[in-house]
């Protein structure tokens, strides 16, 4: 019987549900309750949750028990006739496993070993040795490679290549293996031997190779050697070849292989007489057809569970993908916010330290300013007031009216000087130098009120009308402190259809006729009229005073 051997498979999936690690859990271990249904011999079922334990592996970013599923589910799919998924399922698990690792080498030895089987059962010969080679590579003891060497025998002798399967099986008596191991190629020895010269006397290596078996309570082995015997017996003696393919029927039968039970029936069929092979042809019949729907059906299901794992996957992909669109797009709007953020902190830092330059600037201006008008001060009033000390001094006759004369020239020059400040100002401050300059007179004895002197009163006001405004408010404010003992002084300040309005109000005693003529005052109507204006007194002796100041904006 040309019987592949699937036994390191085995092994190797027991030695799996041993010693594995499995990395993912859930649910009570899916990995464990996948190999709990294989040996149920409920292989869809144990496929379907392998397949759902590679999932959970795969999400895990668990190489090897990735692998390792796929390597149960080929080796599953090989075994209930769905070769192509087995090919599938193999191939898959190659790009998972580390083949520089040795403790993964039992795996990946296995899983070409299923590879060759598939490859032998779809009669792909020159692959199946190819992937046979491979898995010897990895092959960790005698024993395996043993079982492999054996299956590339095998394809060997069913393409009639008898004395490379010899070359092979030869060699492999002389390892050391154990007694199922041996028994196994001494049979496959000797009915190779046979095939390729039916002369040679077999029979005893047969026997030798059953008892052993029988020894080992090896059924499948058992099984082997009967097939061997009925082919061998066949024409010598067809009554001890029928006897035993009936005996490879019941062990087969024993095993639950429908395959193996098949092939007993053909001998049976082949063997035996006429008008007792009809019940073989009516079980053959019926095991066939039920073999073959159990291979479609294992594929159709096999085919099913993988085609909802790609549909799983693809939908998982594509919700990693928009995922990833999401996340990317909130990872730019974030960038977004940080750099708007950066250039804000940026603008605000640029902002300040311009405006500190800018203040630096006005403050260098301003004491620029200072220096300028106490130079002038200096060379204009300190030298004449030291001037007029020097007369009072060398001059006897000098009359008081004199000294007040000269006084009152250097008051002319101070007030000149206070003047000039105005037009050094900045002309876009001037409400705010003209509520300082007001204020200014205030004292523990007076209050000034100035109201609704803002900057927008003075839009569009010319250089010239502010300087002779501001002169006039400034005399009008110093004859108020020298003059009137107010209490109690308000500003008004209104714009009308392209007209300032200011109304001055003080509590004080007011003034006389006479002292309306004085330099300050007269010079206040002269200013008063450069600009277009008019000035008007109204004061009653005690009784306070009052100016109205009207001009047109120019």
């Amino acid at each position: 019987m040309n019987r592949l051997t699937p036994l390191i498979a085995l092994l190797f999936l027991i030695a799996c549900k041993k010693t594995s690690v499995v990395a993912w859990r859930s649910d009570g271990d899916i990995y464990n309750k996948a190999f709990d249904f294989k040996d149920e011999n409920k292989m869809d079922s144990a496929f379907f949750y392998f397949d759902k334990a590679k999932i959970g592996f795969i999400k895990a970013k668990d190489s090897l028990g990735t692998a390792k599923c796929l390597l149960n589910m080929g080796i599953i799919s090989t075994e209930n006739g769905d070769y192509f998924g087995g090919q599938e399922s193999a191939l898959n698990a190659i790009q998972y496993f580390n083949a520089s690792k040795k403790e993964q080498y039992p795996y990946i030895e296995s899983n070409y070993n299923n590879l060759g089987l598939a490859s032998h059962y779809l009669t792909n010969y020159s692959k199946a040795i190819y992937f046979y080679e491979k898995s010897l590579l990895y092959a960790s003891n005698e024993e395996a490679k043993c079982v492999v060497k054996n299956n590339i025998a095998n394809i060997y002798r069913g393409q009639l290549a008898y004395n490379k399967a010899i070359a092979i099986y030869e060699p492999l008596l002389k390892q050391p293996i154990n007694k199922v191991e041996f028994a196994r190629i001494l049979s496959n020895l000797a009915f190779t031997k046979w095939l390729q010269k039916p002369g040679y006397n077999a029979l005893p290596q047969l026997q030798i190779a059953l008892k052993m078996r029988v020894n080992a309570k090896d059924l499948s082995g058992q099984n082997a050697s009967f097939a061997h015997l009925a082919d061998y017996y066949a024409n010598k003696n067809p009554d001890s070849a029928l006897r035993y393919a009936r005996k490879m029927y019941a062990t087969s039968k024993r095993l639950k292989s429908a395959n193996d039970q098949i092939q007993a029936l053909q001998k049976m069929i082949r063997l035996g007489k006429l008008d007792e092979i009809k019940p073989y042809f009516i079980l053959y019949a019926k095991l066939d057809d039920s073999v073959q729907n159990a291979h479609t059906k294992a594929k159709n299901q096999f085919a099913v569970i993988r085609y909802e794992t790609e549909k799983h996957k693809a939908e998982f992909l594509k919700s990693e993908a928009e995922n990833a669109e999401k996340q990317s797009s909130i990872f730019m709007q974030w960038f977004m916010l940080a750099i708007l953020a950066i250039g804000i902190i940026f603008t605000v830092l640029w902002f300040k330290k311009r405006n500190k330059l800018l203040k630096q600037q006005k403050d260098l201006e301003v004491k620029d300013t200072e220096l300028k008008y106490v130079k002038k001060i200096h060379d204009r009033v300190a030298n004449k007031v030291y001037q007029v000390m020097t007369e009072v001094e060398n001059v006897p006759h000098l009359t008081k009216d004199d000294i007040l004369d000269k006084l009152e020239v250097i008051y002319d020059i101070s007030r000149d000087i206070s003047y000039e400040t105005i037009e050094a100002g900045t002309q876009d401050i001037f409400s705010e130098q003209l509520n300082v300059m007001l204020k200014s007179y205030a004292s523990a004895t007076t209050k000034v009120v100035v109201k609704d002197n803002e900057e927008t009163i003075w839009k569009g006001v010319n250089l010239v009308c502010k300087l002779e405004i501001f002169c006039v408010l400034q005399e009008l404010m110093t004859n108020m402190n020298k003059h009137s003992h107010a209490k109690e002084v308000e500003i008004n300040f209104k714009r009308e259809n392209n007209n300032i309005k200011i109304n001055y109000k003080d509590d004080g005693v007011g003034i006389a006729k006479a002292l309306q003529c004085k330099n300050g005052l007269t010079n206040t109507g002269t200013r008063i009229n450069t600009i277009n204006g008019t000035i008007t007194f109204d004061t009653e002796i005690e009784k306070g005073l009052k100016i109205n100041i009207s001009f047109p904006v120019l």
